[in-house]
Formats: C-alpha cells, structure tokens, sequence
C-alpha cells in the first residue's frame, strides 16, 4: 500500500512539474498553440452570430444570449458561475426606414438611411423638409434660429481619413450622432440625418445611441444616419440647388426598462481568492447585423481565456473572472453594475482587461495605470514580440470596465488593427462571415497572456 501511494506521488509529481517548471516563454507559446489548434472561440461565435444572432437589449435575443452564455460557461468546469441582475432599456426599430431626395416635385432619389438607436419616431406620414447642411455645432449656432426652424439638419462631418488611429477619427466626430438632436432642437429643427460613422464609401448606414439628455418628450426631434454615399450625394445636390427636400420615415419606439442580466463566470485564486482580475466584453449588440465583431469577437475572446487558463492546468493566484456585460451600445448599465455590486461587496479588483474593438489581427494593448505598472509591462514586451505584438501604451481600456477605475487597478484594452473595424461597426455587414478564425483566435491568446503575466506577478 505504501509503495502504491509512493508511485501515485511520483505519477503526480510528473504530471505537474512540466506545468509550473516551465518559462513564461513556453507557457505563452502553448496558449497560442491551443488557441490557433484547439481552440473555441471561433465555434462559440459562428453559435452566437448565426443561431441567435443580434442582441440589442431588451431584446430576444440578448435573452437567448443571456441563457447560452452561462450554459457554456457551465461546462468549462468553472468554479462559479452566475447571472448578475441589471434592469436595461428596450428600443425597438420596428419596420424598415424608408427615404429619399427630392430634386423638384415627383423627382426622387432613394437613399439609405436607418434610426439611430434611441431616437423618436417619424410622424405617421415621415418627415419632409429642406435641408440645412453643417459640420459641426459651431456652424449650426451660426446659422441661428431662423435659418434652422422647421428644416432638417445635416450633420456631414467625416472621419478623419489622415488619423492612424482609426479610434480617434471616431471620437473626433461622433458627438455630431450622440448629441446632433439635442443641439439641432435648440434651433427648431423638424429633425436631424447624420453622416455614417464610415471611413469607407458605401451605402450602408450605421446606427449608434443618441441622447436627448432631458429635452421634454414633444421637443424631441427624429434622428437618422445616413450612408457616406448618400452623405455625399445629399451634399453635392445641395450645393447645385439649396432646395433640395429630404423625406424620411422610421417608426422607431422606446419602451420600458426589462430586466437582462451580466454573465459573470470565475475561477478562484490559490493565493488571493478575495483579489479578482476581470476580463470581458459585452454581449449586446445592434440590431443591424449579428454584432460578430462588435462585440461577439470579445465576448467569445473573454471566454477563451479562462477555458486556456483552466486548460493548462496553472492554478492562478488571483481570482479571474470573464463577465459577459450587458447593454454597452446604448446604457452602459452592465459595467456600471457590476462596478456598483462590486464596490458595496467590498470586493477589490486588482486588473480588469477588455476586448470591444473587434475580432482583428491583435498588435497589442492600451494600459490605463500608473507608471510602475506601466513599466512591468513594458518589460512583457519581448514576450509577445515574436506574435509580432508590439502595441504597448498608455491611452484607454474599454467602456465596461472603465466604471471600475480607480488608483489601485490596472486597466488594459486589447488593441486589434483598426483599420478595417469602422467599415462594420453598428452596421449590417457587421456579420459572421466578416471574421477571420485565425485573426480571432490569436487575440484570445494574445489576452491569455496577458491575464497569466499579471496574475503571476502581480500588481505593484
């Protein structure tokens, strides 16, 4: 009996020493190997995009996704696994929009258009109007009251094509989606259309949430985006003839907040069970297309990385959990949430990472901490160099883990090349068929890795 518990000992010992005898180099390379000949990702989102596909919240499907989400996190064997309550608002497009340009009576041109997300609906009938052209809120205060009322504004500002930083072009004019209506409605605008969030030329429109801030419901005015060749269209027609009419029609509808929930799954730490590091993404999307890349590619990358932890056979030291965040695109009350529970819990969050830019080729990631942690990192870099990832900096880390924010916390965004993502954001091509697996699966390595160097150093 003693030399049976012996050899069962040595049996053990064998099995376990390779694991924890082995170089950050060689534990890397294995979590890229599995992931690029064995991984799951790219099955988990061919399921998420094509069997349940978009899930705008309040929807459906997010509550499709909600249930298949934490059945799959079931069967990887985590230690915990549950849902997380979180009251969300429902928009509904309802049918199809419909516009177009008239040049003079009976003389049409259709173009495409859809709702932004939280907008009001047309009248019964659309909306037809002249049309005032602007770039920004400054050309529109110019024009003043009287040149405004009662038309429809044009905001035709577009994305920055010289900006590396695709982001940045983004965020340079998205205010003129988020805020267009509120500031047009000052004015008396009958309604807003605005240029697609596009770098590319193309006839499809790309949707997005809008505010009204608090605007009382009978000041609020339609808001629609429109393709960026139709944009240039419009504006080429209302340079030859300033009266040029536009008529569009959505029957949008915003209903009461539903209950949805986050799907939150977690592996407990060998050392530091009261000390979680988060990884995730959001599992609504827009209505438009089945959000493969916005944000199914995070989701399924966030799920990966626990299934390769947990694959491996390391043991973290940290607590690691993937939360699959609710209602990003229009309310961001998932990570508020989760941040809010986390901080009446007492709990303390050392490092969260997130993944919302898309299923791309993975060139590294965006820390928001402080210097020492920055520096540690840094020193990762020849780790990853030969995945030929070399993004190291400091700048944002993602919407939903951001509610978490404090001195005591890193927080990092996978950094994919963005070249390409803002041809499919919060559009209907923004499809399964849209997604590269190998792209895919090396940025779930690529964030595995990641999680396993702060988890086994530490957060200074």
């Amino acid at each position: 009996m003693v030399k049976f518990k012996s050899t069962f000992f040595l049996l053990a010992l064998l099995i376990t020493v390779p694991v924890f005898s082995q170089s950050d180099e060689e534990i890397i390379r294995e979590f890229y190997k599995q992931s690029l000949t064995n991984g799951k990702s790219f099955d988990w989102l061919n399921y998420l995009s094509n069997q349940i596909g978009s899930r705008l919240s309040g929807s459906l499907g997010a509550e499709k996704a909600v249930d298949w989400g934490k059945e799959e996190l079931e069967k990887l064997g985590l230690d915990n696994v549950w849902l997380q309550p979180v009251m969300v608002p429902k928009w509904v497009r309802g049918a199809k929009e419909y516009a177009f340009i008239e040049s003079e009576p009976g003389k049409t041109t259709t173009v495409n258009i859809c709702a932004l997300g939280g907008s009001v609906e047309t009248p019964a009938l659309g909306i037809k109007a002249n049309v005032v052209e602007v770039h920004n809120f400054e050309e529109l205060e110019a024009l003043g009251k009287d040149k405004i009322e009662g038309k429809i504004v044009f905001y035709n500002r577009p994305m920055q094509a010289d900006l590396i930083q695709t982001h940045e072009a983004y965020g340079g004019c998205v205010n003129q989606r988020y805020m267009g209506a509120v500031e047009a409605a000052k004015y008396g605008a009958a309604a807003v259309i605005v240029r697609s969030m596009n770098l590319r030329l193309d006839d499809l429109p790309h949707t997005g949430a809008m505010t009204y801030n608090d605007l009382p419901v009978e000041q609020r005015i339609p808001s629609a985006a429109i393709s960026t060749n139709d944009a240039e269209l419009l504006s080429t027609m209302l340079e030859l003839d300033k009266n040029v009419k536009f008529y569009f029609k959505q029957s949008c509808k915003q209903l009461k907040d539903v209950q949805s929930y986050n799907v939150i799954g977690e592996i407990t730490g060998s050392e530091f069970p009261n000390e979680y590091m988060v990884v995730g993404g959001h599992l609504d999307s827009w209505d438009l297309g089945d959000g493969s890349h916005d944000d199914g590619a995070g989701i399924v990358q966030s799920m990966e990385v626990l299934r390769l932890i947990k694959e491996s056979g390391i043991k973290p030291k940290h607590s690691i959990r993937v939360i699959l965040f609710m209602n990003e695109e229009n309310g961001l009350r998932g990570g508020e949430k989760y941040a809010e529970e986390a901080e009446q819990k007492g709990e303390k969050h050392v490092f969260a990472l997130e993944s919302d830019s898309g299923g791309f080729t993975p060139r590294g990631f965006s820390f928001d901490c402080d210097d020492a942690n920055f520096n540690m990192a840094l020193s990762w870099e020849p780790l990853f160099k030969p995945y030929l990832i070399h993004y190291f900096e400091k700048g944002g880390s993602g919407a939903d883990i951001g509610p978490l924010k404090n001195d005591n916390i890193v927080l990092a965004g996978l950094r994919p090349d963005s070249q390409r993502y803002f041809d499919y954001h919060h559009a209907s091509n923004d499809t399964f068929d849209a997604i590269n697996k190998r792209e895919l699966e090396l940025g779930a390595a690529t964030m595995t890795s990641l999680m396993y160097l702060f988890d086994k150093y530490g957060v200074k």
